[in-house]
């Protein structure tokens, strides 16, 4: 079949992907910028991108031989406040560009709508409702898939329950932990998704997916801790407001606070399946909340995690125009430019670049790079606690801290960074090795006005010591006391 996958540099689009190419289909991939794709996973399949903006109806043109599509777009991680309205344009764009191709089938991942009360949900459940009416109006058949909470290496849910575990030995929680989930394992959604396709029992129609497992929030962070072998005491407070609740997990965890606060509006109502029917169409074995987190860390552990939820360009403030600004400015800027010797080679040089930031640190002054993501997330900013998606790999549009991969070229050695974190300007970062066996470092910053210039000056004295001692360490000339160099990204 030819399968059209929308969201492909996505969560779940990046884990169903392989199954599909595996499988022996022919899949397009629409996304919005073909560089941040990782096309060098799948070389070797019948794979092709098109370039295409669901906001804009005048950029999709879509293969008028579709069989079937997928539909894994969302917006709730955005910073505006208008992703209804922005889940909904897409969504009728969708159905629009879709309509006069020969696709059969369309395939919506959506999430369970509480039976309670479906009007007094959140604003996030109640637009995934919406796009399922929009898609649903069309003359192409709809297959809906609504998921509780998704378990796996990279998801939202899964890395905000293993930021609070694993950072907080007492959790002072809102009352929404009594809240009941029924948890379900990426695996098994990917499973589900493909079981679907071309399915003539599922054409048409929709299903709840869930684990076996029906579980409070509170007993999937214990759940957790017991994996972890960790003892953790959870004292739940009534008094917290759903405002204050997502500025908790703001603070605590490595979320957006739009994301926050979407998950905390959810979290109000028990998110349990009422039909199981999906289990008759597409059987399969369920993981259970234990075995989905073993699971996990496993991926964790071999440093294979295909997809991380922060990844996404509307997790962060990045702009998708910036993607085609493949270097920075050259006016009405400020830089800090410096050339170091390299003194081992050039590939040691390029695997030190390739694995900086996440775990391994930026080399020097830990202490200094830390005190600015706390400063950049208590003013509203990502912060340092999104890492990176892999210890030694990294990919146009890769989320890296408080940062964002504009460039990464590694046959050349070339890595250009845009910054994230909020700031009185706009800021690059950016490593070149050249021919002459020379690590070129550039700070380039673009103020906004007085207060830019202002910033910049009172913080240009620190970057004599911090960025002179980190260019020598990627150079070579000093020993990386922290970085992890056993695999190249190559």
């Amino acid at each position: 079949m030819h399968i059209l996958l929308t969201g492909a540099n996505g969560y779940v689009g990046l884990r169903l992907l392989p199954e599909l190419l595996e499988a022996g289909h022919k899949v397009t991939c629409l996304v919005r910028d073909r560089r941040r794709f990782p096309s060098r996973d799948f070389e070797n399949f019948d794979i092709s991108l098109i370039e295409g903006d669901l906001l804009d109806p005048a950029t999709l043109r879509l293969p008028q031989d579709i069989d079937a599509a997928y539909y894994l777009v969302h917006s709730m991680g955005s910073g505006s406040g208008q992703f209804p309205t922005l889940e909904s344009d897409c969504a009728r764009n969708f159905a629009t560009a879709i309509e006069p191709t020969g696709a059969r089938q369309i395939i919506y991942l959506s999430g369970i709508i509480p039976e309670e009360n479906p009007s007094k949900t959140s604003a996030h459940l109640q637009s995934r409702a919406k796009v399922e009416t929009i898609l649903n109006s069309g003359s192409v058949p709809l297959t809906t898939l609504r998921a509780p909470i998704i378990v796996g290496s990279g998801s939202a849910s899964f890395e905000i329950i293993r930021d609070l575990v694993e950072k907080l030995p007492i959790m002072v929680a809102p009352k929404w932990l009594k809240t009941k989930c029924q948890p379900i394992a990426i695996s098994n959604v990917i499973a589900y998704l493909t079981g679907v396709l071309g399915n003539r029992e599922a054409i048409g129609k929709s299903f709840e997916i869930g684990g076996p497992d029906v579980l409070t929030y509170r007993e999937m962070l214990l759940g957790y801790a017991k994996e972890r072998d960790l003892s953790r005491l959870i004292i739940p407070v009534p008094v917290m407001t759903p405002r204050l609740s997502s500025y908790w997990l703001f603070f605590v965890t490595s979320t957006s606070f739009p994301l926050a606060r979407a998950l905390v509006d959810s979290m109000k109502h028990d998110v349990v399946c009422q039909d199981n029917s999906i289990r008759e169409v597409v059987p399969q074995d369920l993981l259970n909340y234990s075995e989905s987190i073993k699971r996990a860390f496993a991926k964790i552990a071999q440093n294979h995690v295909p997809s991380n939820w922060f990844d996404a360009l509307a997790s962060g403030r990045l702009d998708s125009h910036y993607l085609k600004q493949i270097k920075p400015p050259e006016h009405g800027i400020l830089t800090d430019a410096r050339t170091f010797d390299i003194a081992d080679s050039p590939e040691q040089t390029k695997k030190r670049i390739w694995s900086i930031g996440g775990k391994t640190g930026w080399y020097t002054y830990d202490w200094a790079w830390s005190l600015r993501g706390w400063i950049d997330r208590l003013i509203g900013g990502t912060g340092l606690r999104r890492g990176r998606g892999h210890a030694s790999n990294l990919i146009t549009g890769d989320a890296l801290d408080f940062w964002r991969v504009l460039v990464a070229d590694y046959d050349n050695g070339r890595l250009l960074l845009l910054a994230e974190m909020k700031l009185p300007g706009e800021a690059w970062l950016e490593w070149e090795v050249t021919a002459e066996n020379t690590l070129k470092q550039t700070a380039t910053f673009r103020p906004n006005g007085l207060f830019g210039r202002l910033y910049w000056y009172s913080v240009f004295p620190f970057h004599f010591f911090i960025f002179q001692k980190m260019g020598s360490i990627i150079a070579g000339q000093i020993p990386a006391k922290r970085s992890r160099l056993e695999a190249s990204p190559s």
